[in-house]
């Protein structure tokens, strides 16, 4: 069998990552850059390091994933989620129905799940989708370097996460919270009743029409005072022809 492909099933096995979806010819080219850069001879040695080290690991997956996000990304936006959206929620539902959409790498859905732990709230159905399978698989391998993770309060750091010297694995009772999908934002079908959705930074890259189909769709699968929590650069101005009204900066409640 070619090095290559047999590399690309071994990394399939390891990280759920199919290096089959991108061109064979340039990925082989990036990757054999990459293990030459670090002293490498072949696709077989790199692998082997691969296995034993995180460190290694995470520069792999930085490069199959250029997808950038951090856990409690702007976190005042997220003390006003911990300290007053959620315990409103939850006064009204036991068990929150909560959707993470375009999740990216995982880091906000497993922050999500953190802050319910932290609230001491029954867990959450917690759903994380993005277009981008490769990305799912990232996700769901919760690895990640130093810089996702500057905003994470230390008590919270120490609790949820497996230090080691320049990696952080979320612990495995928190990636059993979430549900990780693969889910097209434009042309899938929506789920209904959720408490709360969130979809942060990601819709300052579609057109107008594409945003008002698509806050009108998180409008109809919101329950009735349910949320939707947007990015920073994602304020919505007429919130009414969605049916949703301003509660907090960044926050718009369902009528």
């Amino acid at each position: 069998m070619n090095e290559y492909v047999q590399f690309a099933k071994d990394i399939y096995q390891l990280t759920g990552i199919d290096l089959t979806s991108y061109k064979e010819a340039q990925m082989k080219r990036r990757l054999t850059s990459l293990y030459e850069k670090k002293g490498f001879g072949s696709f077989y040695g790199y692998f082997q390091e691969l296995k034993r080290n995180d460190l290694l690991l995470l520069e792999f997956l930085d490069r199959m994933t250029i997808n950038v996000s951090e856990f409690y990304r702007n976190c005042k936006r997220w003390e006003v989620l911990e300290k007053k959206i959620m315990p409103e929620l939850a006064s009204k539902n036991h068990k929150l129905k909560i959707w993470s959409a375009a999740c990216s790498t995982g880091e906000e859905p497993y922050t999500l799940a953190m802050i319910t732990r932290e609230l001491g709230l029954l867990p959450p159905q917690l759903i994380a989708t993005d277009l981008d399978s490769n990305v799912i698989a990232r996700a769901r391998l919760g690895l990640y370097p130093e810089r996702s993770i500057k905003e994470v309060p230390e008590h919270v750091k120490n609790q949820y996460f497996k230090i080691q010297a320049d990696s952080y694995e979320v612990k495995e009772d928190i990636k059993k919270m979430v549900q990780f999908q693969k889910h097209n934002l434009l042309s899938d079908s929506y789920g209904k009743e959720y408490d709360l959705i969130v979809c942060r930074n990601v819709l300052i890259y579609f057109t107008e029409e594409a945003k008002e189909r698509i806050y009108l769709k998180f409008s109809q699968s919101l329950k009735s005072g349910g949320y939707l929590f947007v990015g920073s650069t994602e304020q919505i101005f007429h919130p009414d022809r969605y049916g949703f009204e301003s509660a907090e900066t960044f926050f718009y409640r369902k009528n």
